[in-house]
């Protein structure tokens, strides 16, 4: 295996919402580049902000960030609403946009005018699903949560899970009886995917199936247009890897071409430059032993140590580098 310094890598999966260069200079010596993604989330900045940051870096840093753009919902019902998404989207992908980004909170907070939960196999969605699929353009979908959210906190497989829902019951979804289940959300993503099946589609995080490597494989092995991101979900990998090592192996060589590496690191300004810069060197490398070497590691996710997967070079160059390349066409 080359040094780490010496591999080109790509972070698929970040979020640049603070306007300054700190992760720029940081990839810059750890030989990192970027996809941050604009991403419909109430305490984020505007959609319109988040595309002016990552236009202003990538115009800065033209080798080293692209960006994945996204549509809002708000008016999701006006008769005009699915014309004018449309045209705005073919705006940002002429201005540089290398994929659409659909969030959770289709399936999970948008309503109808009945008070119904909007699923992303509602109909109404398909004109859009239409132009993506048939422009070729990747949609990167976060669709429902992990199958954690829906388990009581002390059936929660890794320690940030247990700790997220614990301070915030409001998106437990074990308390929310109310809500669309862990199996609508994936039901729903998966008739998505059956309406379009030329629709090049890259699930995130794992594609919410991240608790059986097993589930993640019938999917990729149903649908040929898709791939998965590891953003914020390679502790799950960790975990399965205490009691089931080869399964967890298995999976990443017989998917190599299909899985995309990225960490969800959000800079919101919250941290000085140098605590963020060191935040995501220190979480690369963690992640870089594990898929690189066969050391036993602790994590502070999951509760006992595991092995780490050992990866061939020829993966670890696709994992980190080639497949982003291939799914983003970048």
């Amino acid at each position: 295996m080359q040094p780490y310094q010496t591999i080109p890598k790509i972070d698929a999966h970040i979020h640049y919402n603070f306007n300054r260069t700190s992760l720029l200079d940081q990839a810059q010596e750890d030989d990192f580049s970027f996809i941050t993604i604009n991403t419909d989330v109430p305490f984020f900045p505007s959609i319109n902000e988040q595309q002016l940051i990552a236009q202003h870096q990538e115009k800065a840093f033209p080798d080293l960030m692209c960006h994945i753009a996204t549509f809002s919902v708000v008016n999701w019902e006006d008769d005009h609403w699915q014309e004018h998404t449309i045209k705005a989207l073919q705006q940002e992908i002429d201005g540089g946009a290398v994929g659409v980004k659909v969030w959770k909170n289709i399936g999970m907070d948008l309503t109808d005018q009945n008070g119904q939960m909007v699923m992303i196999n509602d109909p109404r969605f398909d004109p859009i699903l239409n132009f993506l699929e048939e422009n070729n353009i990747p949609v990167l979908g976060h669709l429902g949560e992990p199958k954690n959210c829906w388990l009581p906190v002390e059936q929660m497989t890794v320690t940030q899970d247990k700790d997220y829902f614990s301070e915030h019951p409001e998106y437990h979804m074990h308390l929310h009886p109310e809500y669309p289940s862990y199996e609508d959300q994936i039901n729903a993503r998966d008739h998505m995917l059956e309406k379009h099946p030329d629709l090049r589609f890259v699930g995130a995080h794992l594609a919410s199936l991240e608790w059986d490597v097993d589930e993640v494989a019938k999917r990729l092995d149903k649908f040929p247009n898709l791939a998965v991101d590891l953003a914020e979900r390679i502790c799950h990998l960790q975990y399965q890897a205490v009691t089931d090592h080869q399964k967890v192996l298995d999976f990443m060589v017989n998917y190599q071409d299909r899985i995309i590496y990225g960490t969800d690191v959000i800079d919101d300004g919250t941290m000085s430059d140098q605590e963020l810069r060191n935040h995501i060197h220190a979480l690369w490398l963690a992640h870089w032993e594990f898929f690189t070497t066969s050391k036993t590691l602790t994590a502070a996710e999951v509760p006992v140590s595991f092995k780490g997967l050992k990866l061939p070079q020829e993966i670890i160059e696709k994992i980190y580098y080639k497949n982003a390349l291939k799914w983003y066409s970048l």
